[in-house]
């Protein structure tokens, strides 16, 4: 009964989160902003959209043979179409329960490859690790080329510096408090996450020893070259963002990427987030609201076709498993 109530939990509350943030934004939006933004949309060109999905694509299929040398590290020879159709899978999966689609992954590859759960799953983890820090030089990039502008706004919003001193104070202090209690801590849930942790610090060493470990390494960044890229072109999708700033779409993609953890495949946070970046460089909300949308929903809706297909045709391409 527990478990079922969790699973439960783990689809409706960041769907309910989605939907609250959907309903804060257009109740806040003027009948004038929200007819700007239906005009936005039937006036965009969806040859940049498309162009867009091309990027994605190309990003589904970069991630897919990455995965390919981990796999042969490990002693096992993929079919590079399993492969590309259970990552597309994933996507799909994910839009349901935030980061479920890594274990469907994993599951699907058990069932079409004869590839252990364990060891497929721990590829995909090590995956994860990397991808996190490719984000986090992101992150750091933006937020150093950008300090001037986010400092600005922080005082703007009467944030002092001796307010921001003082939380990172209480963080470092934090930080060195759960670093004695992992070293020191003899608690079950300690033992645990450690246990765990070194199968994570397992799978990076893996990448570590690989044979084609640069080639995977450069593909971790292409895919993120993608990504960046299909957010990129759609700003060429309407006027009005169309002469917006290589760093401003920096900042925007590094937020759009954090709000999609918030809710079912970002649902209502990406465009919220995306409409709230923006506001800071002075486009107006309706601007930022449609260019989040329009964003957010071609890259959703082919997440939705491709995994579709892709679960159809896994079956069909296997039919002798």
């Amino acid at each position: 009964m527990k478990k079922q109530i969790v699973k439960l939990l783990t689809v409706f509350v960041p769907l309910l989160i989605g939907i609250g943030i959907i309903y804060y934004q257009f109740t806040t939006l003027t009948a004038q902003e929200i007819e700007k933004i239906k005009i936005s949309f039937e006036k965009a060109n969806y040859y940049y959209i498309l162009l867009s999905l091309v990027f994605a694509i190309i990003g589904y299929w970069s991630r897919a043979y990455r995965w390919r040398f981990a796999l042969n590290h490990l002693g096992y020879q993929t079919k590079f179409h399993n492969n590309f159709f259970t990552v597309c899978v994933s996507y799909l999966v994910n839009l349901t329960v935030p980061r479920s689609g890594e274990i469907t992954r994993a599951v699907l590859l058990k069932k079409y490859e004869d590839v252990p759960f364990d060891k497929a799953f721990g590829t995909i983890v090590a995956e994860r690790i990397v991808d996190l820090f490719i984000f986090f030089l992101f992150v750091f990039i933006g937020f150093v080329s950008q300090f001037d502008k986010i400092y600005q706004f922080l005082l703007s919003e009467n944030v002092s510096l001796q307010s921001l001193i003082i939380t990172a104070i209480f963080g470092l202090v934090l930080f060195v408090v759960f670093v004695l209690i992992w070293i020191y801590a003899e608690w079950k849930i300690i033992l645990k996450l450690k246990e765990k942790m070194s199968g994570l610090m397992e799978g990076m060493t893996t990448i570590y020893k690989m044979k084609d470990k640069w080639k995977y390494i450069f593909h971790s960044f292409f895919i993120w070259f993608t990504y960046l890229m299909m957010f990129y072109v759609v700003i060429f999708a309407m006027p009005e963002t169309a002469t917006i700033s290589f760093d401003i779409v920096v900042m925007g993609f590094i937020f759009g990427s954090l709000a999609v953890g918030f809710s079912n495949g970002g649902l209502g946070a990406y465009p919220f987030s995306i409409a709230l970046v923006f506001s800071l460089y002075g486009i107006t909300k309706d601007v930022g609201t449609a260019f989040g949308w329009l964003a957010w929903a071609s890259q959703t809706i082919l997440a939705i076709l491709l995994g579709l297909i892709s679960y159809v045709l896994l079956p069909l391409l296997n039919r002798n498993k």
